[in-house]
């Protein structure tokens, strides 16, 4: 290339640069394992978004690092498996499809169980998986040929059978339980689909009747229709006003119905009465409470959430809040309710119906969670299982040690139905097929019977449980399964700790007997610059695909990588993004710089000769920060691989180096243009490869147009490797430390001081040593450009007196004097003032903070920002006392 050809175009493009490099990245193989036995295997599962769902920034977060741990070891030389899918989102699809059929006039019922499951994979087929398209303008390298769907055949059939081992196991049963029930999907929901919500209510005491005294007892509750179903009254053992009671019997108002008073530690003597009503199936702590004390279960409300048989006439068919008025109205007219107070508790919703969810007794299907999580514990334990951070682990261990029973059944139409089979006398047949089941049949009723299958799908997370192993193939021993499990890390948000992350582990250790991953990064949660989470309510979501249209993938890319610091949740916002952007436009315009000055990719360099002391000095720079990415990349400190990425591009050497380089550029002899340019080069180059997993798409358009001595792919070219330097570099390493450092302090004291950018002045230097005058005579002319300096003396003995300012350099004060330039009385003035005003601020903040009320009752956004506050106004004092100094 020809000194001042120029090949770039004047501005990067982002959308045809995206478009074109991931439709020939994934043309050219790249996301594929190769299968390679001499290299190393690494796989991570991606987390399965839901069918229905779409690319949202939390996913945005966890996509992008993924990619930039998959991206990196594929430059290692592994043989790299992210392995892709989706997940069939039970009750989300159900309502999709439901809603569309509710456009034609139909509902499921009325079509039936088959047509309406053939009209949610007709859906399927034609609308879902958008956000496996989304991801793809992400610039995710997943292998896309083997994505997987949780209702698949292979997956399916991975799922009946766990289900009929762990149940022929004993470690599958059925039970009668309380589950989080949705009146309106008519269905139990896991916890996670329950959102509390925070709601005003009323506090009612009502009396009851101490039977066949003339005394009584007063409980408070929020739920007085539920008194139907009270088994007990319970005080706590150490309540010296209920002990006499304890063992009596209390009239249930309306009903007149005895129930025994108890004494059970869960009753709290502060809230409330001290003494509450137990309605073991309308209540999680209450069924506790019950089965400690063994007391009846009376379920007092159906499906629909009204009262059922189990109430009186005038009760039964009535809503829960119909009912509620009506309770209150009679114990009113029959004096029994003490007093009602104002209340605001959390109530749950569900999530998706947004109708208030009831702990409902009913039959379900349950996994022994307990003594599967026996081993799963001790894998994190025996730190066959990191966490990163490592304190998740203790949420981890909560959880899991306090874990009870997983209800698996479902009451919806969508998902993978229970294999079971049900006999005339309803007799259980459990097996993976319908025929097998009529084989179990025939083998205990000895002749054939009409057997019906249960109507019943399982919980979503069971299957996704499964997906460490289930997509590599398993039950089947396929290569994948054999060569990518168990996989290297898996990468998700906090909430799903228990959900997915432990069932994961639990299921893989039973049936693979080995962890299905070796690492858990959690990654923190995505909140709006204020530091508030995002949500539909507040306006504050951010769309990434509109920031992906507006400032370029890369950028969002780079942006969410670097504000990925382990234990601390993102704030993110459209002028950081902006800011990555900028860092996007100087990369392309360093690229532009090199073309026009000739700096051509020279295969014949050998760095280890170089002899400018710049270029021993940006590659000693180069090698430190390879060393920092790689440990940050191995150790999931994204943010500093991002800190160290960008301080080296922009700092060290888009701005530096670059601007150590013009004059020998332009000035030097011919060997020194040659091997500047030739290191100029070799640096960028270095650099596109470290950048590549975080911005894909820039660095791979520059790393093909730049004409660089590897004609591969970025995404397949290797990793930048450690490079030995000669020792002699460590000197070059100080003397250009020095330079930079002389023309940084020099520069800042103009700035400071408002002398003309223009004006050249004189410095004088006092206090140096033999090697500091001989780095000034070696790199005087260096000097004196960059710092726009007229002379630079060398005093012999003290300075003379002047009015001046100074900085330290080293062992070296550097002096510069400025009468008649700059009114030194005057900025010393600005100067105290401006700290005088600056120390009013601080004040005023650490008075606000000091105040306990107030760091209790903010928002906790509000005390970051404040925090923020006063670290920026203690960092510009620091700068006023600083500049004061130099006048001092």
């Amino acid at each position: 290339m020809r000194s001042g050809e120029i090949m770039l175009e004047k501005h990067y493009d982002s959308k045809s640069v995206e478009a074109k490099w991931y439709e020939a990245w994934e043309k050219s193989g790249a996301f594929e394992p190769d299968y390679d036995s001499n290299k190393t295997p690494y796989c991570i599962m991606m987390p399965p978004p839901n069918v229905t769902g779409v690319l949202h920034i939390g996913h945005a977060l966890t996509f992008t690092l993924q990619d930039v741990l998959i991206r990196y070891h594929r430059m290692q030389g592994k043989d790299v498996l992210w392995q892709p899918g989706t997940d069939h989102a039970g009750i989300a699809t159900q309502m999709v499809v439901e809603r569309e059929l509710a456009k034609e006039g139909l509902n499921r019922r009325a079509i039936g169980r088959d047509k309406f499951a053939e009209r949610v994979w007709q859906w399927k087929e034609e609308s879902g998986g958008i956000i496996s398209t989304q991801m793809r303008r992400l610039g995710t390298s997943p292998a896309w040929s083997r994505e997987r769907f949780t209702m698949d055949e292979g997956l399916s059939r991975a799922v009946r059978k766990v289900f009929v081992d762990l149940y022929r196991e004993g470690l599958i049963y059925r039970d009668k339980r309380l589950v989080n029930w949705d009146p309106k999907l008519q269905t139990a929901i896991s916890d996670l689909e329950v959102i509390q919500k925070p709601t005003k209510s009323k506090f009612y005491h009502i009396i009851y009747a101490v039977s066949g005294e003339e005394s009584s007892i007063t409980v408070a509750t929020t739920r007085p229709e539920t008194l139907f179903g009270d088994t007990a009254v319970a005080v706590n053992p150490d309540d010296e006003r209920y002990r006499h009671l304890v063992g009596k019997k209390v009239l249930i108002p309306i009903l007149n119905k005895e129930i025994p008073v108890i004494a059970d530690a869960y009753t709290d003597p502060e809230k409330g009465t001290g003494a509450v009503k137990i309605t073991p199936a309308h209540d999680h702590n209450d069924f506790e409470v019950a089965k400690r004390h063994n007391l009846p279960r009376v379920n007092v409300l159906d499906a629909e959430a009204m009262l059922n048989y189990n109430t009186p006439e005038g009760y039964k068919g009535l809503t829960r809040e119909a009912a509620r008025l009506k309770v209150v109205e009679t114990l009113e007219e029959q004096g029994l309710l003490a007093k009602v107070e104002d209340l605001e508790h959390m109530v749950p919703y569900g999530d998706r119906s947004d109708v208030v969810i009831e702990p409902w007794l009913t039959d379900q299907w349950y996994v022994d969670a307990k003594t599967l999580a026996g081993p799963a514990i001790e894998a994190v334990e025996s730190k066959r299982i990191q966490f990163y951070p490592q304190h998740w682990e203790n949420t981890y261990f909560n959880w899991m040690r306090n874990i009870e029973p997983w209800c698996i059944s479902r009451q919806l139409w969508w998902g993978h139905q229970i294999p079971v089979w049900y006999g005339p006398d309803n007799e259980i047949f459990v097996a993976e097929s319908e025929d097998e089941a009529h084989q179990l049949a025939r083998k205990h009723y000895d002749h054939e019977v009409i057997l019906k299958q249960d109507q019943d799908v399982l919980d979503t997370w069971f299957s996704s449980a499964l997906w460490p192993f289930s997509t590599l193939g398993w039950p089947d021993k396929t290569i994948e399964l054999e060569r990518f499990f168990p996989t290297d890390v898996l990468d998700t948000a906090s909430d799903i700790i228990f959900f997915w992350v432990a069932r994961m582990v639990m299921m893989s250790l039973h049936f693979m007997k080995d962890v299905p991953f070796k690492d858990v990064y959690i990654h923190a949660l995505v909140r709006d610059a204020q530091g508030q989470k995002m949500s539909k309510s507040k306006g504050n979501v951010m769309d990434p695909l509109v920031l992906m249209d507006s400032y370029g993938t890369d950028a969002l890319r780079f942006n969410l990588a670097s504000d990925s610091a382990q234990g601390r949740d993102l704030k993110l916002s459209e002028t950081k993004i902006a800011g990555s952007r900028n860092f996007v436009t100087k990369i392309w315009n360093v690229a532009r710089f090199s073309e026009m000055n000739g700096c051509a990719w020279d295969p014949s360099l050998d760095i280890q000769t170089c002899k400018e002391p710049i270029n021993q000095w940006i590659l000693s720079k180069l090698e430190q920060v390879k060393q920092s990415v790689t440990e940050s990349l191995e150790t999931y400190k994204f943010n500093e691989a991002t800190s160290g990425l960008y301080q080296f591009t922009w700092d060290v050497f888009c701005d530096w180096y670059i601007e150590l380089s013009k004059p020998i550029i332009t000035e030097g002899s011919e060997d020194a243009k040659k091997e500047v340019r030739a290191v100029t080069s070799y640096i960028f180059n270095t650099l596109l490869h470290l950048l590549h997993p975080f911005m894909p798409f820039v660095t791979e358009e520059l790393h093909t147009q730049m004409g660089f001595g590897d004609k591969k792919l970025l995404i397949k070219a290797p990793w930048p490797k450690a490079t030995p330097l000669p020792p002699h570099f460590v000197a070059a390493n100080q003397d250009i430390a020095w330079v930079i450092k002389f023309i940084h302090e020099v520069r800042a004291a103009r700035s400071e001081m408002n002398v003309p950018a223009g004006l050249q002045i004189t410095v004088l230097l006092e206090g140096y040593n033999e090697q500091t005058a001989e780095r000034l005579r070696r790199y005087e002319s260096l000097l004196k450009r960059l710092a726009r300096l007229e002379t630079i003396t060398l005093l012999v003995g003290a300075a003379p007196q002047q009015k001046a300012i100074s900085c330290l350099v080293g062992e070296s004060t550097v002096i510069l004097p400025l009468e008649g330039i700059v009114d030194l009385d005057q900025e010393k003035a600005r100067l105290a003032k401006s700290i005088e005003k600056v120390n009013e601020t601080i004040s005023k903040i650490e008075m606000k903070l000091a105040n306990t009320e107030f760091v209790a009752k903010a928002p906790e956004e509000v005390v970051e920002e404040q925090k923020e506050q006063i670290a920026e106004a203690k960092a510009q004092k620091e700068r006023y006392k600083s500049a004061l100094a130099r006048l001092s």
